[in-house]
């Protein structure tokens, strides 16, 4: 073969090996940019699921397995893997130190009973025949529940006036003490307005209209200013709450916003922050204001912290971990938020997971549903709840290298390994929990309030707003009736001794008559 024949070979081949390595090329970056599509496509099908749920599906996070055995089990699990299965510790039986009838009682079904705290009002209905010379033997009793509306009075001090013989003075009672000197308000009204207010969410110009309604004309002001008032003088109390739960070993952290109006931003709102602070063995829970949410507030309040503290993801807590005689831990209860987002995702290893973590707090419930001591609860996590958390971790190892980065159950599986130790210190002691739930249920009377007043007048009236929040939550912590114990508390606070005021505390409370 001839040298120019060899030549075009060679062109002809360089040139076809060209034009293949171009279509290759073209081929890889149609299957890269198909692989972004699909990435994309799942990512937004994911956001409008979620988005879905958010406004029609229920706020339950309990994950509940799918029906199909297939479902419940993975291809990919590791041999060696053997995580404990929950029926496992169904007949696990402890020496308690408490009474085995300590039990939880269910609420009953069929027609509920009234209390019999209740006044009867007795209606005796007659037959219309005649019963002369008729025995009776007995009679029938039915009950309907019903209310009469609240009414409005008027509390006169009438005190006599005595003159002293020849003329050396008068003599007049002194005027009980009263939460607001020189007020109309009596402490019954004042506690109703705060209740209807920061329990039941009924904005103050709302109870404007039902004073009016009655024939009682009040400034929105007028009755702002009595809220103010109350706060003032409930001030001290709230102090000893700080106190005290600055005082405990273990504290769930949570925040949440806001709106308040800010002279200083005419025309707009200020995003303020509600710190919470809960302690949930002593059902102690405290609301701190701070204007944002900056570590700035945390670390002020918490400078002489020792002990637990449990915290969500939020980066702002990560600085306490560095604080000597803290320890933080974190929630199990948002690991598992992330895993139940990413059913949409790789619903197979999401639902490995969500059964995992679904034992663990089985494991939580025997332990309250039997009353377990903390000694008894510590034991039980030991023998059952760690081969499950070690075995959890083992499975994330393997799995993350395997799953797509950035996808849902990615970041699921990167957030529990990051976190995986704060995670699980919960099975260290029995008094801590396994998540910041309990936190959590305290903040929302005041998600629910957001919606009604939608803002505070001013900073102050937002702190003034945690104070109640604070003791009223610790009241609900208690079973304390809300309006005795702050009609109660109105009552005795304005003459009682400063060096005294934690016994007008919710869980130092007794009843009205022994105080």
């Amino acid at each position: 073969m001839s040298t120019a024949v060899t030549t075009d070979y060679n062109l002809m081949y360089e040139h076809l090996l060209g034009e293949h390595q171009h279509v290759l090329a073209k081929y890889e970056r149609s299957v890269q940019q198909l692989s972004d599509l699909n990435f994309s496509f799942t990512k937004l099908r994911h956001e409008i699921e979620q988005l879905k749920r958010m406004i029609y599906g229920s706020r339950q996070e309990r994950f509940v397995p799918s029906s199909s055995p297939l479902q419940l089990t993975l291809d990919i699990q590791p041999d060696h893997i053997q995580p404990a299965a929950v029926n496992a510790i169904q007949n696990i039986e402890y020496t308690r130190t408490k009474a085995q009838s300590n039990t939880v009682s269910k609420i009953p079904t069929g027609r509920m009973k009234l209390p019999e705290n209740l006044p009867r009002e007795q209606v005796i209905i007659e037959p219309s025949e005649d019963v002369s010379g008729c025995k009776k033997i007995g009679e029938e009793i039915t009950e309907e529940l019903e209310m009469r509306a609240a009414a409005f009075y008027v509390r006169q001090y009438i005190r006599p006036k005595y003159a002293r013989p020849s003329g050396e003075g008068i003599i007049i009672a002194e005027l009980p003490r009263r939460p607001i000197d020189k007020g109309i308000a009596g402490p019954e009204l004042l506690t109703q307005i705060v209740i209807d207010k920061y329990l039941d969410h009924l904005p103050l110009y709302r109870q404007q209209e039902r004073f009016k309604r009655a024939g009682i004309l009040l400034a929105e002001s007028t009755i702002g200013g009595w809220v103010s008032t109350v706060c003032r003088l409930i001030e001290p109390l709230y102090e000893a709450l700080k106190k005290a739960i600055l005082q405990t070993s273990y504290l769930h952290v949570d925040e949440t916003p806001i709106k308040v109006l800010d002279k200083d931003k005419k025309g707009t709102s200020h995003r303020g922050y509600y710190w919470v602070y809960q302690n949930s063995a002593q059902k102690i829970v405290l609301f701190d204001y701070q204007p944002g949410r900056g570590r700035e507030g945390p670390d002020d309040l918490l400078k002489n912290f020792q002990g637990y503290l449990q915290t969500d993801r939020y980066g702002v807590y990560d600085s306490f971990d560095k604080k000597p005689g803290i320890t933080q831990m974190h929630c199990m209860a948002h690991a598992r938020r992330m895993f139940n987002e990413a059913l949409y995702n790789d619903r197979s290893r999401a639902e490995y997971a969500l059964q995992q973590i679904q034992q663990l707090y089985a494991i939580e419930r025997i332990a309250k549903e039997q009353s377990l001591s903390d000694q008894d609860i510590a034991t039980l996590r030991q023998q059952e709840s760690v081969p499950i958390l070690e075995g959890l971790k083992q499975w994330m190892i393997q799995q993350y290298p395997q799953v797509v980065p950035q996808s849902n159950i990615a970041r699921a599986i990167a957030y529990s390994l990051e976190r995986w130790d704060k995670l699980s210190i919960y099975t260290r002691e029995g008094n801590l929990m396994i998540d910041n739930n309990p936190v959590e249920n305290s903040i929302r009377p005041v998600a629910v309030g957001r919606k009604n007043y939608l803002f505070a007048g001013s900073h102050e009236a937002a702190q003034r707003s945690a104070m109640l929040y604070s003791l009223l939550g610790t009241r609900k912590l208690h079973n304390l009736n809300p309006s005795d114990w702050l009609k109660n508390v109105l009552i005795i606070l304005p003459s009682h001794p400063i060096n005294r005021i934690k016994e007008l505390l919710p869980y130092n409370w007794k009843n009205s008559e022994n105080n």
